[in-house]
């Protein structure tokens, strides 16, 4: 009993539809490429220095796990004071993109009725235009 049930089974297998379940990436909207991209933290930015002299010191090095490891190493190695001008530049970079996400949120408002609604207002208006024009004239005599 036990091979017919496996013939069975492996049957049944076969005979279901592949059904592609829907993933996390999936429901996310589609990214937009004018959105301010996050700033970087202050580890980020103390890495974009470390990264040059690392590769002036060892430039046969080609791995990045060894880059990173080394940075990370340095970077818990440093005191308060010699992160705070890493720190200060992370919340340089954060207010920018506070200001710029702000920019950007206003834009995505404004567009969404304005531009519509220009639209519509301008085709109404040429409309009106031509077709106003001559019943002004024929007023106005």
């Amino acid at each position: 009993m036990k091979g017919g049930n496996s013939k069975a089974s492996s049957r049944k297998g076969d005979g279901k539809l592949a059904v592609k379940k829907q993933t996390k990436k999936d429901k996310q909207a589609a990214k937009d490429p004018n959105k301010p991209k996050r700033p970087a933290s202050a580890f980020f930015v103390f890495m974009e220095d470390f990264r040059k002299q690392y590769k002036e010191k060892h430039p046969k090095n080609k791995s990045v796990a060894a880059v990173g490891k080394a940075g990370g190493d340095k970077w818990k190695s440093l005191s308060e004071e010699e992160k705070a001008p890493f720190v200060e530049k992370a919340e340089k970079r954060k207010e920018e993109y506070t200001r710029n996400m702000e920019a950007y949120n206003r834009k995505l408002a404004g567009e969404d009725g304005d531009d519509e609604s220009d639209k519509s207002k301008s085709e109404v208006n040429d409309e009106d235009d031509e077709d106003g024009s001559g019943e002004e004239e024929e007023d106005d005599d």
